[in-house]
């Protein structure tokens, strides 16, 4: 990248924590925390999944969905089953739903840097199985919503994906 010309003495500005990239890590400061994020691109809605599906302890969920919910990330949805006190489902915001593409951009980078294998898991286009790739673009781009995008299991071993750093 570079700089515009009255930013090119890096001694004459700074952002200090106005910084948005530092203001994104301390909401999702935690792996708990990225994880739910995760859950609900998945479809998980309820506390006692995202706590099976993260493998974290109940607290530590706890203490994500608040942070989120109080970011407006997600939102709870009252649900009740016969015979069941009432509980929350918890769905992403539109600020959540914003998250995607980071979300698919890390998940790209650890498909490409940090599996041995073929990646667990695809994302395609839900309509034509075409892969979802996030990419930096000039706007206009076309945007995907996650329910758009189709999430395939791949078969484990291969070569697609992994440690290939030529691309």
């Amino acid at each position: 990248m570079n700089f515009e010309e009255r930013l090119s003495d890096r001694d004459a500005w700074a952002i200090g924590d106005r910084c948005s990239a530092g203001r994104v890590l301390d909401l999702l400061s935690t792996k708990t925390v990225f994880l739910v994020v995760r859950e609900c691109f998945y479809g998980t809605t309820r506390f006692d999944d995202f706590v099976a599906r993260i493998g974290a302890s109940a607290p530590a969920v706890s203490r994500a969905l608040k942070q989120l919910k109080v970011a407006g990330v997600v939102e709870p949805v009252p649900y009740r089953e016969p015979g069941s006190r009432a509980r929350d489902e918890y769905r992403l915001t539109q600020a959540g739903e914003d998250l995607l593409p980071v979300f698919l951009s890390l998940m790209q980078w650890g498909d490409k840097y940090l599996q041995e294998d073929r990646p667990p898991l695809s994302f395609v286009e839900a309509g034509t199985g075409r892969p979802v790739r996030a990419r930096v673009t000039a706007e206009p781009a076309p945007e995907a919503m996650s329910n758009n995008i189709e999430i395939r299991l791949n078969p484990p071993g291969g070569a697609a994906g992994g440690r290939d750093r030529s691309t």
